[in-house]
């Protein structure tokens, strides 16, 4: 007799609003959120990211990422993404190599020290760059290998879409933070 496979169903990463509270929200972003949900104050049932990309848009679900720590490599993979969408303005190889870096700490391959080091030289070439893509570029690259990856994830994003065509890189932008936030693997 053939044994039946398990399907391991995929980890959709979620927040809650009472974790998303704690942050100090815009009045603004949370009102819209509690309305899209129905709701009129926080509580602890668990919040798919995608369902706060739905109602308020990615902006504000990046916001929220700072309420789950636990998905920090979750967010610098998104952040080394999204610098590597723009990888090709960046004309100086530090800023190349800190992405290297800040994706190998993703992965449990590269140190604190490193990550502070390819930070370091990232802004280096972020300062020395000419252009204003360039600049973006190289900044995306320091962002994805900086300390708090919350902040990363936020600037890596706004780097990439700045740098990049607007429409087009927020499009894929959205995209990626779906998959990874309903289950995709990395």
């Amino acid at each position: 007799m053939k044994r039946a496979e398990i399907t391991i169903p995929p980890k959709v990463l979620t927040t809650t609003l009472n974790r998303i509270r704690a942050h100090g929200p815009c009045t603004e972003g949370w009102e819209k959120l509690l309305k899209g949900l129905g709701k009129t104050r926080a509580d602890d049932e668990p919040l798919p990211f995608a369902r706060i990309v739905e109602i308020n848009d990615l902006d504000d679900a990046l916001w929220c990422c700072r309420a789950e720590p636990q998905y920090a490599r979750e967010w610098r993979l998104y952040a080394v993404w999204c610098a590597r969408q723009v990888q090709h303005l960046m004309t100086d190889e530090r800023s190349i190599a800190a992405l290297d870096v800040a994706e190998r700490f993703a992965h449990g391959q590269a140190s604190n020290d490193a990550r502070a080091a390819a930070r370091a030289t990232a802004r280096d070439a972020a300062q020395a760059a000419r252009t204003a893509q360039a600049v973006w570029a190289a900044q995306a690259a320091a962002w994805a290998a900086a300390r708090d990856v919350v902040r990363d994830v936020v600037w890596a994003a706004h780097a990439a879409a700045r740098a990049a065509a607007w429409a087009a890189a927020r499009a894929a932008q959205k995209a990626e933070f779906l998959r990874i936030v309903n289950g995709g693997e990395q």
